[in-house]
């Protein structure tokens, strides 16, 4: 597994720094957002450290497939799989990626508002 040391996230799937953790295996990681954006706010990762979505090939289909079973895991234990949720994930600096850790965020538990703020 592909770790970078000075990653925080990578660190929050090494055990190395407290993380509420919703969930955890051996590929994927799901945990609540520090500064929430919406009253569900989960980030799911992947345990190896890749930059980007941006990053990721057919190789990590298998990882892919896995978060996006979790994102639809956390949203039913969230109770927002009815209600309707949002993943949004960010590539990227004109995207505001703050964590150069592949992440996908799933907010929920009230409306959303529109897609992009001007």
């Amino acid at each position: 597994m592909i770790v970078d040391n000075a990653c925080i996230f990578c660190r929050i799937v090494k055990g190395e720094i407290p993380a509420d953790i919703l969930f955890q295996d051996d590929l994927v990681t799901a945990f609540r957002d520090i500064n929430p954006q919406a009253p569900v706010h989960v980030l799911v990762i992947p345990n190896h450290h890749t930059a980007s979505l941006a990053d990721m090939s057919g190789a990590d289909a298998t990882t892919l497939g896995r978060m996006v079973d979790v994102l639809n895991r956390m949203a039913e234990a969230e109770g927002v799989a009815q209600s309707g949720f949002r993943v949004l994930v960010n590539t990227g600096p004109d995207a505001h990626q703050e964590v150069h850790h592949t992440h996908f965020h799933l907010l929920g538990g009230r409306r959303l508002g529109p897609m992009l703020a001007a």
